[in-house]
């Protein structure tokens, strides 16, 4: 059952794919209404496909396909939501991609980490903070690619205002800085949760995750100040971002990926 409704999410995801691409290749109309119902029906058919390989009676599975699945969840909804206001075309291929590729292997590769949050609040708090800290700041990451992308196009002398479905350079730049505050705010919260509620924050095999964190920490936070008091913007605001991004995905993703998949 959770193959099929993984096969069906992933279809509607390249549904949408599939609607929006030739709007930006052939700087043609994009059907809005095809692009929101089939990325939404696959949004409830991969929340419907998480719950099932989440939760359960012998607690929660926080394998790092789960985990990995709802991330690309996380950002999915939040891009697809943000698209009711701005035009972000441009990033939700890449986004709806990735999920379609997560879901189909938390789906057929079944992995498992039971973890029993309902016994443990504080650790629910601080895995919370890590979730959206890490899938705010990916947003982030996605943010400054494009930036980038426009940016080179108008250096370039490309002829983007004649695209509709591109956004603003200049309005890419402050949402993605408000997405960076955002995200340093809540991996603030990760640190100081993780400190105050993890006792084994720092034990052998864990207190990477925590030093890679706290230098992308404090990456995220040069960068801020490095903008709202030096000015920085253009490429430097580009490699800082990825470099914050790469950190976190190798504190939260790095030794669990080497002993879940490659030492299976």
């Amino acid at each position: 059952m959770d193959n099929l409704i993984a096969i069906v999410a992933a279809i509607l995801y390249l549904l949408a794919i599939a609607t929006i691409v030739p709007g930006l290749v052939h700087q043609t109309g994009i059907r809005v209404k095809t692009v929101f119902a089939s990325a939404f029906l696959a949004l409830a058919f991969h929340a419907w496909l998480l719950s099932d390989l989440i939760l359960g009676s012998a607690g929660q599975n926080l394998s790092i396909l789960n985990v990995a699945s709802l991330i690309s969840f996380i950002i999915s909804m939040v891009l697809s939501s943000a698209m009711l206001k701005t035009r972000l075309w441009f990033l939700l291929p890449v986004v709806y991609s990735f999920a379609a590729i997560n879901l189909i292997a938390a789906a057929v590769l079944p992995s498992t980490f039971i973890t029993h949050l309902e016994q443990d609040p504080k650790l629910l708090i601080h895995i919370s903070f890590a979730l959206f800290s890490y899938s705010t700041l990916t947003i982030g990451a996605l943010y400054a690619l494009q930036l980038a992308w426009l940016d080179h196009k108008l250096k370039t002398k490309k002829a983007l205002a004649i695209n509709p479905n591109l956004p603003p350079l200049m309005m890419v730049e402050r949402q993605l800085f408000n997405i960076i505050l955002i995200g340093t705010l809540l991996l603030t919260g990760t640190l100081l949760t993780g400190f105050f509620f993890v006792q084994d924050m720092f034990a052998q095999g864990k207190a990477h995750k925590a030093i890679l964190s706290f230098v992308a920490w404090i990456a995220y936070s040069v960068l801020l100040w490095g903008h709202y008091q030096k000015g920085w913007r253009g490429r430097k605001v580009t490699w800082f971002t990825i470099a914050g991004a790469t950190l976190l995905t190798l504190a939260y993703f790095g030794s669990r990926f080497v002993r879940e998949i490659i030492l299976r």
